[in-house]
């Protein structure tokens, strides 16, 4: 009987560990669409010498991957318009607490799918959200209304000086002004790229 296949197998393993390592810590959520296909071509790659004989073409192959998926993001990191076009950008779906519809439609997002990843990070009504965008990784980024932010610690000891002294500490930080934050760039961009 042939038990070639089982060094073969835990080589495999032990290499794909090593390139799954050398390409980053990420996980399936957060991976963006390089990161999805490389992957899984590694995976198919992964198991085809464990059927046939081509155990370091394989090997070869896996690194390959593993070297363009790191200079696909050395080539992001470098070139804004790159990165728009391999992993694409967020595209906002709440607006002044109003759902854009037409974005959900450009993207098949469902109100109910919106709804589900609101809930999960504690909102219950979305016309408490300022702003929402559906991130390149398929996660949620919002800001809450400023009515509706939790207190910081700021927050706290500026009300504990204004009722000890009588007056605000000067200058009063307005961070989550729409000039300052984060949501401008992808708010000021209206249509899908």
């Amino acid at each position: 009987m042939d038990f070639d296949w089982v060094w073969k197998t835990v080589i495999i393993i032990v290499t794909g560990l090593i390139l799954l390592r050398i390409s980053g810590r990420r996980s399936i959520a957060r991976m963006t669409v390089p990161h999805t296909v490389i992957m899984i071509m590694i995976g198919t790659l992964m198991i085809h010498p464990v059927v046939s004989k081509g155990l370091w073409p394989t090997i070869g192959a896996g690194t390959i991957l593993i070297l363009a998926l790191i200079i696909i993001e050395f080539v992001e990191l470098k070139f804004d318009g790159f990165e728009s076009f391999v992993s694409g950008k967020a595209i906002p779906i709440i607006e002044k607490g109003e759902i854009n519809e037409k974005n959900l439609k450009k993207l098949r997002f469902t109100i109910d799918k919106l709804e589900t990843l609101l809930r999960q990070v504690g909102v219950t009504t979305v016309s408490d959200v300022q702003y929402a965008t559906l991130e390149v990784n398929g996660q949620l980024g919002y800001m809450l209304k400023k009515e509706k932010q939790p207190a910081t610690k700021e927050d706290i000891q500026n009300l504990i000086q204004l009722i000890q002294t009588g007056k605000l500490p000067s200058p009063i930080n307005q961070s989550t002004d729409l000039k300052e934050n984060i949501f401008t760039e992808v708010v000021n961009k209206k249509s899908l790229t």
